[in-house]
């Protein structure tokens, strides 16, 4: 790779050095010498690879490398397109859509007995939170089981694209408020998608998924069809796949 295309200093320093997560840096006064740029040049290329999520830096440790994640420049990003337009948060939605569907076979087929009693756990906590005389909105518990199904994928662009979107999700506030119906139906909705899993139906399982998706616009959410040739309304039910009959309005 053409590493001067990163156009910092410091981030080709600590490419070319290759530091380990967890390695310590030399001191400021050090690294600016070893460079050759000045303390305050150096200060704002830190900050740079801090927002990137590269590195740590605190009085006590000193600048320590972190692991790579994707996460953090691409939620920096997205809120501030959301601050600057509500819409792009529907725009980034279609995007998870998409992500998610394509790599459901694949997310699905590397999961592990483990995994799947983890997702049934999931299920358990958030509907005992329903079932609380002051009842609770279970996020974390959906963002978790969402997460959980792909966690295993090796890909952290698509994993830090994927949190970035609950992130986004949270920053909307569409986890502070939901009808009891609707919250009800999302997770016997999202109990019959992990049973599926857990049976190793990954077609019906990506189809529940698919039926579930459309039904996101039902909280104010535009999302986008699979494809331009498949708009959403010609996804076949999933009702088609189990006899079971889905309730009216099964929101994601």
């Amino acid at each position: 790779m053409h590493t001067e295309l990163l156009a910092s200093e410091f981030l080709y320093y600590l490419v070319s050095q290759g530091f380990h997560t967890g390695d310590r840096l030399p001191p400021l006064t050090d690294l600016s010498r070893e460079i050759g740029i000045s303390v305050g040049k150096l200060r704002e290329q830190l900050e740079v690879a801090r927002t990137l999520g590269l590195v740590e830096a605190s009085p006590r440790r000193g600048i320590t490398r972190t692991e790579y994640s994707f996460l953090p420049p691409v939620r920096l990003s997205l809120l501030t397109a959301m601050a600057l337009d509500r819409r792009n948060f529907d725009h980034f939605s279609g995007l998870r859509i998409h992500l998610e569907l394509a790599y459901w076979d694949e997310a699905v087929a590397r999961l592990t007995k483990e995994d799947h009693e983890e997702l049934r756990r999931l299920v358990a906590h958030a509907k005992a939170k329903l079932d609380q005389p002051r009842i609770q909105i279970p996020f974390l518990e959906h963002r978790a089981l969402h997460m959980t199904v792909f966690r295993r994928l090796n890909n952290p662009f698509v994993l830090g694209l994927l949190e970035a979107y609950w992130d986004a999700y949270q920053a909307v506030e569409l986890d502070t408020y939901a009808d009891f119906h609707y919250l009800r139906q999302v997770w016997d909705y999202h109990e019959r998608i992990v049973e599926t899993i857990a049976a190793g139906d990954v077609a019906l399982g990506k189809q529940l998924l698919m039926d579930h998706m459309q039904l996101l616009s039902k909280r104010g959410i535009s999302i986008e069809s699979p494809s331009p040739a498949t708009p959403v309304a010609a996804w076949p039910s999933a009702s088609q796949f189990d006899a079971r009959p889905l309730p009216e309005e099964e929101p994601f």
